[in-house]
């Protein structure tokens, strides 16, 4: 596939209104929920990312009128073919296409299957610089836009694997504090990863910040420790 109308048609034509209902429901899309207004075809991620080897080398043109669609899966279809081409290329030119771009990515799924393997990756980037990557991240925590902040939880990921823990300590201290039940998922998330890479880092980020934590990061975070001491931190 060459043109944004051919991947358009196509995932328009599987439709399946069965699996429309059950995501919508899923992606909270009901009036005041997180999710409002957002619009499924109902495809199943498997069958999208078929449709992303199609079409895999879009120009960033055609890109574009695929993560600006109101459907919600071909705003997927538009993010996992720019990490296919991040990945191939590492291209600066599609950071700053994802970045200018990020709030189409407007729920959980579009961020988590996303951020951490462009932006998580452009952080080890040694091309660029530390404070340009400073005032990016920076930027998304500090946004008033609920899934910018949660790339900056993130995509920390991609650095904790790769032993650079400085990310998820600073963004997730920035986290602690916030009100929304998906960005302390994220951060507990991050954490078990931390715990994952280098369970005295958790150990030693638990210790000064556990009182404070949403008990859902809290649960999350330690999901992976041996269960009595899972019991010891939940005590506190």
């Amino acid at each position: 596939m060459k043109t944004a109308a051919e991947v358009i048609s196509l995932m328009e034509s599987m439709l399946n209104e069965e699996q429309q209902a059950n995501l919508s429901r899923f992606f909270k899309t009901g009036k005041g929920q997180y999710g409002e207004g957002d619009k499924f075809l109902g495809i199943k991620v498997p069958q999208t990312r078929s449709i992303v080897k199609e079409a895999k080398t879009l120009p960033l043109s055609e890109v574009d009128i695929l993560i600006h669609s109101p459907w919600h899966e071909i705003r997927l279809c538009g993010f996992l073919i720019l990490v296919e081409q991040y990945k191939r290329t590492k291209s600066l030119e599609i950071v700053d296409f994802y970045l200018r771009n990020a709030r189409q990515a407007n729920n959980w799924d579009l961020v988590d299957l996303s951020v951490y393997k462009i932006l998580g990756e452009w952080l080890l980037d040694e091309r660029v610089e530390q404070k340009e990557k400073d005032v990016v991240m920076d930027k998304l925590s500090a946004s008033d836009c609920l899934w910018e902040q949660r790339m900056s939880v993130v995509a920390s990921m991609t650095p904790i694997k790769k032993g650079n823990f400085s990310y998820v300590w600073k963004y997730g201290e920035l986290a602690l504090t916030h009100k929304h039940d998906l960005m302390h998922k994220a951060l507990g998330w991050m954490l078990r990863e931390l715990g994952d890479a280098d369970e005295n880092e958790l150990v030693r980020f638990l210790s000064l910040h556990c009182t404070e934590m949403p008990r859902t990061a809290l649960r999350y975070a330690i999901e992976h420790l041996p269960e009595e001491e899972r019991k010891r931190w939940m005590k506190k």
